[in-house]
């Protein structure tokens, strides 16, 4: 009698183990299955995006080859357009309205830009949150969650001063920032989103610290 409630104690303890095993691969499973197919959808559209950026930018080139060279943000400037405001329907990902793309190379992400910031649009990708628009002068605040497993802004905390980030809008301005500061925060602090920018484009990338405690913030300056 006493080695059969054993056996019954042992046979409870080993299904619930299955369980728990079953239910660990599961969850692990859903992650990867999420992050994998997060990141390819995004890398499709920016590649597209971009590459629409770069034919735009050739015809730019060829029709003004003899009016020399151009930059940017001079045109930026004197146009003063926010991205998706030129009367052209704003491109969309996943059912969200898109205002441009973001790639950092140091860490390999590439994702667009979405213009709302809801709890459903920070599942699908990163988002804008305040400022003058995407590539205008001024800051513009763009934000992203830090899911500890590399997607969205998970791996910011790896970014130093001197890495490029690449942002490019939907009238096709594609411009290079460079981080020059990062910093810890609380998570109220907006003190920083309407800094002065001496005239240039900046952006402002924020996400929390891996515990959630604080706001990891990026400064980075047009170049």
């Amino acid at each position: 009698m006493f080695e059969s409630k054993y056996s019954k104690v042992l046979t409870v303890i080993l299904v619930v183990v299955i369980v728990a095993i079953l239910g660990l691969l599961g969850f692990l499973g859903y992650d990867w299955y999420q992050k994998y197919f997060l990141e390819n959808d995004a890398l499709a559209f920016v590649e597209n995006y971009t590459e629409d950026a770069e034919d735009a930018s050739d015809d730019t080139n060829t029709t003004d080859e003899n009016s020399g060279a151009t930059n940017p943000i001079d045109s930026i400037e004197k146009t003063n357009t926010v991205s998706g405001s030129s009367g052209n329907e704003m491109p969309t990902y996943k059912g969200f309205n898109v205002v441009g793309t973001i790639e950092i190379p140091a860490i390999n992400l590439e994702y667009p830009i979405l213009e709302k910031v809801s709890r459903s649009s920070l599942e699908t990708s990163v988002a804008m949150l305040y400022g003058a628009g995407i590539n205008q002068v001024g800051n513009t605040v763009i934000i992203g969650h830090n899911y500890r497993n590399g997607l969205f802004f998970s791996n910011n905390k790896r970014l130093n001063n001197g890495d490029k980030i690449y942002i490019t809008d939907n009238s096709k301005n594609r411009l290079t920032y460079t981080i020059y500061d990062k910093f810890e925060t609380t998570p109220e602090d907006a003190s920083f989103y309407s800094r002065d920018t001496g005239g240039v484009p900046e952006i402002t990338l924020s996400t929390c610290n891996d515990d959630s405690s604080r706001r990891l913030i990026i400064f980075a300056k047009a170049e």
